[in-house]
């Protein structure tokens, strides 16, 4: 199997935090995570629509994004994730726990961030493939939305059993983090396979 199924199987999903967030419930938000993969692109890449809720709040679902799985360009063994978000957040709400909202996206309604590409590395471990998306530079992640100004620093693992994520948000004044993984990464357990609608 090549690696960039591999990769989006392991992604596609829905994922839970819930262990982590009963250990340090100082720390970390129970959140469960949607990780599902749309057809939107004509080529060989594999898409993937994000979204997450706290599970107190499981029907408002926020941080709406679309991940694009891809070998990079000139370098056909090494892969990438392009980010994108949509310009109108309130027409994919809630795509997560319902496909059938996903059926209508459009190109047109994607904004692509080039500040927002991860490179991605494999390490062939003995318990299996495990996958590490870091930024490709120094810089946070940016954009915008409603006119405001966000800057995000992006990393995710990824194995068959688990998925780490490292998103922080920074404070573009300061630089400092100041929301997310802020004493380490989220740490995933997937309770629901996605990777057949790949």
């Amino acid at each position: 199997m090549n690696q960039l199924k591999t990769l989006a199987q392991y992604l596609a999903g829905e994922f839970t935090n819930n262990d982590q967030a009963l250990s340090q419930p100082a720390w970390f938000v129970n959140l469960r995570l949607w990780l599902r993969p749309v057809h939107i692109f004509a080529d060989q890449s594999i898409s993937l629509f994000a979204e997450q809720a706290n599970i107190i709040n499981i029907n408002l679902p926020y941080r709406q994004r679309l991940l694009r799985l891809k070998y990079r360009e000139n370098e056909p063994n090494n892969l990438e994730v392009e980010h994108y978000k949509f310009k109108e957040i309130n027409y994919v709400k809630g795509g997560g726990s319902n496909p059938e909202i996903l059926t209508r996206i459009t190109l047109d309604q994607l904004e692509f961030l080039p500040t927002c590409t991860l490179k991605v590395e494999l390490e062939n471990r003995e318990s299996g493939s495990h996958f590490k998306a870091l930024p490709t530079s120094e810089k946070p992640c940016s954009f915008s939305y409603e006119n405001q100004e966000y800057q995000v620093k992006l990393g995710f693992e990824v194995n068959e059993k688990e998925l780490f994520t490292f998103d922080k948000g920074i404070d573009k004044d300061t630089g400092k983090a100041i929301w997310g993984a802020l004493l380490g990464p989220y740490i995933y357990h997937k309770i629901t396979d996605f990777s057949s609608e790949i």
